[in-house]
């Protein structure tokens, strides 16, 4: 059962990029955010970066959720340093690719600024970027860059993991 990784720093479009190429690969998307304790939540809705030791129940949730998908899935998780990818592909038992949505910080603060009603703040973008690892030559994953539209963005996911990452075409459309 093929599984992926939408990460990036917040901002980046993991929800609705995620999303929408589910629908395109015929897969679920499960947002990683409804995953984090509540005091994750009130942390960062204060501004205070989550340390490791704060991440890793809500890392072994994503890969559970990874694990027990019963049908193709896609997941949003910041996945920014490669300790917390090993993590989940331990938790998840079984081999996932990261779709990383690789952007600037001046595109990504833009977008956090026009968004309503979201926990994190532009505030610890900083704090993102300095923790982001570009996936390693030996993970399963690829980058996309998200200074297009929204559509190019969404298509060119969907193109990857169909054509490189074998994953099936069923939902598109």
């Amino acid at each position: 059962m093929p599984c992926c990784v939408v990460m990036g720093v917040a901002g980046c479009g993991k929800s609705t990029v995620g999303r929408r190429v589910g629908e395109i690969v015929g897969a679920r998307y499960r947002d990683g955010d409804d995953l984090h304790p509540p005091a994750n939540i009130a942390k960062m809705s204060a501004g205070t970066p989550l340390t490791d030791e704060d991440r890793w129940p809500w890392l072994d949730l994503v890969g559970v959720a990874l694990r027990d998908a019963s049908m193709p899935v896609l997941v949003g998780c910041s996945a920014l340093k490669r300790k917390y990818r090993d993590r989940i592909r331990e938790a998840a038992g079984r081999p996932v690719v990261f779709l990383h949505l690789a952007g600037s910080r001046e595109v990504i603060e833009g977008r956090m600024s026009a968004r309503d009603g979201h926990f994190m703040p532009v505030s610890l973008l900083d704090s993102q970027f300095a923790a982001l690892e570009p996936l390693e030559p030996d993970e399963d994953g690829f980058s996309v860059d998200i200074a297009g539209s929204f559509e190019d963005v969404v298509a060119e996911a969907a193109r990857r993991l169909v054509k490189e990452k074998a994953w099936s075409a069923e939902g598109q459309g």
